[in-house]
């Protein structure tokens, strides 16, 4: 019940004393076991990083194909933190509240850490060559936040939802088309 008062009125708008009611116990009973109104909502956003990776698991270990896996999981993962259940915490108030470092530590634990052993998993079977993949990881995820931060911002309708899938799947099959590329040093300005 706290993360539906986090997820309708926000880390801020969330009265822990509406969720102490509303849980039918005592304030001293929720202080036994958080010490604050903050390590209650980081709690909730753990649960909510688990969910995400969850997705990203299940939608990605459903195809056979590696490329379609790495596609599958980045989808799942844009498509799980819009979700308005979760959109405002783990978007908006997980990094505004906890800072970016927890926030970013959380998301390295679960998704971020999905998607840097698919591309472990890739690099060790010759699909992409030639670059560090955890840079990749760092890449794909910033990238992935951003399209979830973007979409989260309004309300996206089916074209904005294509068009960043599109993207998304648009930029693998660059890498997945010029990956021997990859294995050519890149001039580097002096």
């Amino acid at each position: 019940m706290a993360r539906a008062h986090f997820t309708e009125h926000g880390y801020v708008g969330a009265s822990l004393e509406s969720i102490v009611q509303e849980a039918d116990v005592t304030r001293g009973a929720v202080y036994h076991h958080f010490r604050s109104k903050k390590e209650l909502f980081r709690i909730v956003l753990e649960a909510v990083q688990l969910e995400v990776a969850e997705q990203v698991e299940a939608a990605a270990s459903a195809a056979d194909e590696v490329w379609e896996q790495l596609y599958r999981g980045c989808r799942a993962f844009v498509l799980a933190a819009v979700e308005q259940n979760r959109k405002r915490i783990l978007l908006v108030d997980g990094p505004a509240i906890m800072g970016w470092d927890v926030w970013r530590a959380m998301d390295e634990k679960y998704s971020m850490r999905l998607l840097r052993e698919q591309l472990e998993l890739m690099q060790e079977q010759g699909h992409i060559p030639g670059v560090s993949a955890a840079a990749m990881a760092h890449f794909l995820s910033g990238a992935l936040n951003e399209t979830s931060l973007w979409l989260a911002s309004r309300t996206p309708d089916a074209a904005d939802l294509d068009n960043s899938m599109n993207v998304i799947r648009l930029f693998l099959d660059g890498i997945r088309k010029h990956r021997e590329d990859l294995q050519t040093p890149l001039d580097h300005p002096q």
